[in-house]
């Protein structure tokens, strides 16, 4: 089944796109921005805000998680309902909440009204990310155009990132209030543009009812897992408190399965992870950004605390990479067409470990252009080449009607595993880190960080490995697909 859009605008068979759904696309690529941007500002302006509103480490490290905790906890849930709801409605409301919370944001005078509004921010988030992919998925039909969408789509979000650091180097020397009302004017003129340009969508008929209770445990599971991995590392991860969080979500998600297998309108239709490379995708996505987290928060540090750099100075250390993600990406869609996503993710992937070991070679007194410089631009090239292609080859094959369903699953991917890996990185260091901390041995603890951080992206390149030899053999990728006779297949084996 899928959803007809109302719009003229579709692509053509030749390539040729027409004005409204390039604008389309801008609108999309608006919202991923700033999600992106959104992201990688707050950091940067974290020790003006704990200056002025008088806040404890912990209650800041609250203004970062605050977001995680919304957007990784109610991915699944707003990719389900943009499906069930219309992905253009569900994407302009969200969109329209964003800017306000975003206003909100700049405001306020208390840490914990600011914790708020961020929560709000990512829980927007988690309905415009989904619903603004599966728009693009089901508006780019599948193969070259779809791919050359995808490609400048997550361009827009790595161009982000990097502006974001710049932009909030640059605010927070005026203050930090800058950084939280920048989306908000952004925003309000995307969702103006939305309201004239974005497709509309049938809502899906669903004759069977809602999964109520899959949205309830489902959200629940996830929000304690975030919650759980985020709090580990201040409560102790042997901790009775951290064990206890860690076993109640695991209950969750068994709970969540089971009545994912017997409903008949599941939240997550559990068959689609049925396809290799749709597990390869999640499980790469996992790796692709637990690792770069925990190698921009490690850096950060390293940069701010151990070398002296400003704000600024880092943000622009960080730049050739992005600069070279925002180059680079918009040419990636016609390589996937040629070699295939997994050869795309496992060579990027291969580029990010070198790029993380060269990275080990830092000392206290490095030359940027011989140490650095070489493993930003490797890892720039990996994020170039890795990231379009996990959201190509999540959403190829997959039905229009569930199209928003697999975008939440890769943006939880996403959200989870910087979430986790961030929390295990932190965790490594703070038990290597000495008893009288010296400059020396305060960047051992750190080269340990670095260590896990390429251990992780190398566990990423052996599953993407594991696909090259089925790409081999199966020219296309195809996801399992819900067709009527499979539903009806999944209940009869259910009820057997």
């Amino acid at each position: 089944m899928t959803s007809p859009l109302t719009t003229p605008a579709a692509p053509s068979s030749a390539g040729r796109w027409t004005p409204r759904l390039w604008g389309t696309l801008l609108v999309l690529c608006a919202a991923m921005f700033l999600d992106a941007l959104d992201v990688s500002m707050v950091g940067v302006a974290l020790p003006s805000i704990g200056s002025d509103l008088h806040l404890s480490t912990s209650t800041l490290q609250w203004i970062v998680s605050g977001y995680i905790l919304g957007y990784g906890g109610l991915l699944l849930l707003g990719g389900r309902t943009a499906d069930l709801l219309g992905r253009r409605q569900v994407f302009l409301v969200a969109l329209g909440i964003f800017a306000l919370a975003s206003l909100l944001g700049g405001l306020v005078d208390s840490g914990p009204l600011l914790i708020a509004s961020r929560f709000i921010k990512g829980l927007s988030a988690a309905f415009t990310a989904p619903a603004g992919l599966s728009i693009i998925t089901t508006t780019f039909p599948e193969g070259p155009l779809r791919n050359r969408a995808l490609s400048i789509y997550t361009t827009c979000a790595a161009t982000g990132f990097s502006m974001g650091l710049v932009l909030s180097g640059l605010l927070t020397e005026v203050s930090w209030r800058f950084t939280m009302l920048l989306p908000a004017p952004i925003a309000l003129i995307a969702l103006a543009a939305g309201l004239k340009l974005l497709p509309r969508s049938d809502r899906e008929e669903n004759h069977e009812g809602y999964d109520i209770p899959g949205a309830v445990i489902g959200t629940a599971s996830m929000l304690l897992l975030v919650f759980t991995v985020v709090q580990a590392p201040e409560a102790g991860w042997a901790s009775a408190r951290t064990l206890l969080s860690f076993l109640a979500a695991a209950v969750l998600l068994t709970a969540f399965v089971l009545v994912e297998r017997r409903s008949p309108s599941p939240l997550v239709r559990l068959g689609v992870l049925r396809s290799g490379s749709q597990v390869r995708a999640q499980l790469g996505a996992v790796a692709f950004f637990g690792s770069y987290v925990g190698f921009q928060f490690l850096t950060t540090l390293y940069m701010q605390s151990l070398l002296g750099w400003s704000a600024l100075h880092t943000a622009l250390a960080f730049l050739p990479a992005g600069a070279l993600v925002a180059v680079s990406s918009t040419k990636v869609g016609a390589i996937v067409d040629r070699f295939g996503t997994p050869r795309l993710i496992a060579t990027g992937f291969a580029l990010m470990v070198v790029g993380y070991a060269l990275f080990l070679r830092v000392d206290l007194d490095p030359v940027y252009a011989a140490v650095i410089l070489p493993s930003m631009l490797l890892i720039g090239a990996a994020c170039a080449l890795v990231f379009p292609s996990l959201n190509i080859q999540a959403t190829n094959g997959v039905e229009d009607h569930e199209q928003g369903m697999v975008s939440g699953l890769l943006n939880t991917s996403v959200q989870v595993g910087g979430a986790i890996f961030l929390a295990v990185v932190t965790a490594v260091v703070t038990a290597a880190a000495p008893a009288h901390a010296t400059p020396q041995g305060v960047l051992d603890s750190y080269r340990t960080g670095f260590m896990v951080v390429t251990g992780i992206a190398a566990a990423g390149l052996l599953i993407t490995l594991t696909g090259l030899r089925s790409r081999r053999s199966q020219p296309s990728l195809v996801v399992a697909q819900s067709t009527v006779e499979e539903a009806e297949a999944e209940r009869v084996a259910v009820r057997d």
